[in-house]
């Protein structure tokens, strides 16, 4: 089960990083994003001719972050995750589209490619805990 502080720090965010690494070379992106609590995924949208999107398809294995910018210590909260990025199939891919578009509706002014992260670890950091205070979560081996 995730922390519900990790399920509400996802869901009162919108920008992460996500960073793939192919033939021993890091890349990093930034791209709007939701969170589906239920399935305990990551939906965004990227065109799958940028580099990041090529590389999904060479190296489905991502990690990423979604933090909160401030510089008081005190305040410090942030997300670093791992896990597979794919694009939805079949009744999924409706589910997240329209999931997706709520969020953010003037995406369907575009072509929105969307991508789904099923995320296997999330650690999430919250110095209002005390300073350095993590709380990890891991997916199970099924």
């Amino acid at each position: 089960m995730i922390d519900k502080r990790i399920v509400s720090f996802f869901k009162k965010h919108h920008v992460l990083t996500i960073a793939t690494s192919v033939n021993n070379e890091p890349w990093c992106a930034n791209c709007f994003y939701i969170y589906l609590e239920e399935e305990n995924i990551l939906i965004f949208t990227t065109d799958p001719e940028t580099r990041h999107g090529r590389e999904f398809t060479a190296n489905q294995l991502i990690a990423g972050s979604v933090v909160l910018e401030t510089i008081i210590m005190g305040k410090i909260r942030g997300i670093q995750f791992q896990g597979t990025v794919s694009e939805p199939q079949g009744d999924s891919a409706e589910k997240v589209k329209r999931a997706y578009l709520k969020r953010f509706p003037v995406a369907m002014l575009m072509d929105t490619h969307l991508w789904v992260v099923e995320l296997t670890h999330i650690k999430y950091t919250d110095n209002r805990l005390g300073f350095g205070k993590k709380i990890i979560w891991q997916k199970t081996q099924v």
